[in-house]
Order: C-alpha cells, then sequence, then structure tokens
C-alpha cells in the first residue's frame, strides 16, 4: 500500500472512530502513562477503558475481545486492591519475580493460548487463531504480573505489543495498530523506569540494613 492510500485509510478510521471509542482510547493510553510513572490512578483509568471495550465489542459482535478485557477489568479491579492492601494505602514496592510467578506466567501463556485457540479456532470464523490468541494469552500472564508490581510485567506486556501490531496491520485496523505501537514505545520506557525504582529500592534496603 502506498503512503496516500495508508493516510487516507488512517483518516477513514479516524472519521469512523465514535466518542465512546475515543474515551475508552484515551484512558486507556493514560494507563499506561500513569503506569510508567509509578500512580496507583493507574488502575481507575484502565477500569474505565476496560468497562467501556466490554460494551463497545459486545456491540461489534466480537464476543472473544470483549471477554479479554472483561478480564482486563478484573485484573484491573484486583491490581487496585492489592496495591492499595496496605496500611495507610502505600503503593506495594516494586519486585522481580519468583520462580514460582516465573512458572504461573508460563502456564497461563501455554494453556491461555491452547484455550483460547480452541475456542477461536472451533466455535467462531477467525482466521488467524493461533496468532489472535498468542496476543491475548501474552497480555494475560502481563496484567497478572503488573497486578502483582512485578519488574517483568512490560516485558510479557510488550511481547503482547510486538504481536499484535503486525496482527492489526493485517486486518485492516491502522488506528489501532498506530495506538498499540505507541503503548509499545511507552512500555518500553515504563521497564526502564520501573527498573530505576526497583534498584533505588534494593539501595535504599541495603541502607537500612547496615544500620541494624
Amino acid at each position: 500500500m502506498e503512503t496516500g492510500q495508508w493516510g487516507n485509510e488512517l483518516l477513514r478510521q479516524v472519521m469512523a472512530t465514535s466518542v465512546w471509542e475515543w474515551i475508552a482510547v484515551g484512558a486507556g493510553v493514560l494507563q499506561v502513562l500513569l503506569a510508567r510513572a509509578n500512580n496507583v490512578w493507574l488502575y481507575p483509568a484502565g477500569i474505565v477503558s476496560t468497562l467501556l471495550y466490554v460494551y463497545l465489542m459486545l456491540d461489534a459482535k466480537l464476543y472473544a475481545e470483549s471477554a479479554l478485557n472483561a478480564y482486563y477489568l478484573v485484573m484491573s479491579i484486583y491490581g487496585w486492591a492489592h496495591w492499595l492492601s496496605r496500611k495507610g494505602s502505600v503503593a506495594l514496592p516494586i519486585t522481580r519475580w519468583t520462580p514460582r510467578e516465573q512458572s504461573i506466567s508460563a502456564a497461563v501463556v501455554v494453556l491461555g493460548w491452547a484455550l483460547l485457540y480452541t475456542v477461536l479456532a472451533c466455535y467462531t470464523d477467525s482466521t488467524v487463531p493461533a496468532w489472535d490468541a498468542l496476543v491475548s494469552a501474552t497480555a494475560w500472564a502481563g496484567m497478572w504480573l503488573l497486578a502483582r508490581r512485578k519488574l517483568e510485567n512490560w516485558i510479557l506486556l510488550n511481547i503482547s505489543n510486538a504481536l499484535a501490531i503486525p496482527l492489526l496491520v493485517t486486518k485492516g485496523l491502522w488506528l489501532t495498530a498506530g495506538l498499540t505501537l505507541f503503548l509499545f514505545i511507552v512500555a518500553i520506557f515504563g521497564y526502564i523506569e520501573w527498573r530505576k525504582l526497583y534498584k533505588k529500592q534494593q539501595r535504599q534496603r541495603d541502607a537500612s540494613w547496615s544500620w541494624q
């Protein structure tokens, strides 16, 4: 496709976007930016975005996507409660995933992919069931790690983003592919920021131990 055609298709996508979809996209972008800033308000923003996408996907008869956003909604509520579970609403510290969490994440990806692939291949008219399933399964694992404040959540989420971008392009969803590319870039900086905060926490912990 030539550059002019890409531009025309992108403009068509923008013009066809509903107000509710713009709000959902805006809240989704805000969620990622707040996550990068290590701000607890990422979860309310995510709840707004996923609630709207559950409705929008149902309205478009994209039932699997609606179910995925319902999962995001549950994980956002869980993550918010988990973050604020300490007395005084003190945010949980950023940590690295443990061997047990690595195993759980791998299981979520493998079993999630197998389940989604089976459903998409057997009960829908999806033309890319394996690819579509892998995008969602890696996102599931990433969201679970984000809820538990694990540094590696950014890696899993960006694997999902990287897989989603060409998938969206093949489906002609240029605007959403562009948004996903933006989220991919933001997530890279999110990982860098969280890594700095993690190292700062480690230095503070080591300093406190040295005084004991």
